[in-house]
């Protein structure tokens, strides 16, 4: 049995409470590794381009506030 197919077979076991419980530990956790990714690809300037473009677009009068 796999590592992901265990966790499966743990996950579906849980009760109600637990499920919710655990929802809400792995939202903040899954939060927590995309927030590491993003500002991984923002040192590594992976958003550079299309930051640049944003900017320009907003200089020419292409975006709108809200």
């Amino acid at each position: 049995m796999s590592k992901l197919e265990a966790i499966e077979k743990k996950v579906s076991g849980l009760s109600a409470k637990e499920l919710a419980e655990f929802r809400h530990w792995f939202a903040e956790f899954d939060a927590a590794a995309w927030d590491r990714q993003i500002e991984q690809d923002v040192k590594a300037g992976k958003l550079d381009a299309l930051a640049d473009e944003a900017l320009r677009d907003h200089a020419a009068g292409k975006s709108t506030e809200f």
